[in-house]
């Protein structure tokens, strides 16, 4: 199949993405390996008319939306490898469970892949992942406003994700489960704003069908909690664009610039997989930046 564009993912980036290059009458492969982060979340938020809606349904939602447009084709699978040919790209892919190969060719790809995420504490914190714990404050912190709550990691940026979640809640505890995460400037720092911090291991935690109840540690200490948030681990997700030979950042992700565009002529991303903020607002409107740009640029080549 020769298309003009292959979208790399169907979530809010690689779905606007998709949407306003079919209504520049672009032709589109739209490729997802349906294995989206936050499989596990119950509702999303901050997106305007969908607030409140399950990230499965918004995505259902665009893409039932997208696949309207006679010039788009979706398929479901797991791409392998993007490789540089003449005039393009040629997108290599295996079918989830089934193992068939494909292969399209496009003058231009999209990457709006996302991320994976790896919890901290994962044993105990994937049972409430979704429902009373969460990865993005600005998404669901306003839910929790008033409870007392948690914030899980062992990353060095907890103490500027704690004075965050303190808007919405004067009960919060943050959790190192160990790590020496929080140094003696970040501990002076919380404290002067009223945030517990906690640093032995944690061995349970405890909750009914109701939602989580406590944090139990490993030294027998149990602190009431009735939610929070987590600092997963992120991992770019581009094992198949290593023949590119992409410019990425410390992170792992694609560095792009203003228009979305990457290092490499005709390759451009959009959404998690880019630095930035990791919300659906934000990925849904780098997605629509960069169906323009791709557009222009196609014309600038007479494509």
């Amino acid at each position: 199949m020769d298309v003009d564009v292959v979208v790399i993912g169907a979530g809010p980036a690689g779905l606007a993405a998709a949407l306003n290059l079919a209504r520049q009458q672009r032709s589109v492969a739209l490729l997802d390996s349906n294995r989206p982060r936050h499989a596990a979340t119950l509702q999303s938020h901050g997106f305007v008319t969908r607030d409140g809606v399950s990230p499965l349904e918004l995505r259902t939602l665009g893409r039932d939306e997208v696949l309207r447009y006679p010039t788009v084709a979706y398929e479901r699978t797991l791409v392998r490898q993007v490789v540089a040919v003449d005039d393009g790209f040629a997108v290599q892919a295996e079918q989830a469970g089934s193992r068939a190969e494909s292969e399209t060719r496009a003058a231009a790809v999209l990457i709006a892949t996302g991320l994976s995420e790896t919890l901290p504490a994962s044993h105990h914190v994937r049972p409430w992942y979704g429902t009373s714990l969460h990865s993005c404050m600005d998404c669901d912190g306003y839910d929790k406003r008033g409870q007392a709550l948690a914030l899980i990691g062992e990353t060095d940026d907890l103490v500027d994700r704690a004075m965050v979640i303190r808007r919405h809640t004067d009960d919060l505890a943050v959790f190192t489960n160990g790590s020496d995460a929080v140094d003696a400037a970040g501990e002076e720092r919380l404290a002067a704003h009223g945030v517990a911090l906690v640093r032995t291991p944690i061995a349970a935690i405890e909750g009914d069908r109701d939602g989580m109840r406590a944090i139990v540690l490993e030294d027998g200490a149990r602190s009431e909690r009735t939610g929070g948030f987590v600092r997963p681990w992120w991992h770019p997700q581009l094992e198949f664009a290593e023949p590119l030979g992409l410019e990425t950042d410390e992170d792992g992700l694609v560095v792009v610039d203003r228009a979305q565009r990457a290092s490499v002529e005709g390759v451009y991303a959009a959404g998690d997989i880019t630095p930035g903020f990791r919300q659906l607002a934000v990925a849904a409107g780098a997605g629509t930046i960069a169906a323009s740009v791709i557009n222009r640029d196609l014309i600038a080549r007479d494509r």
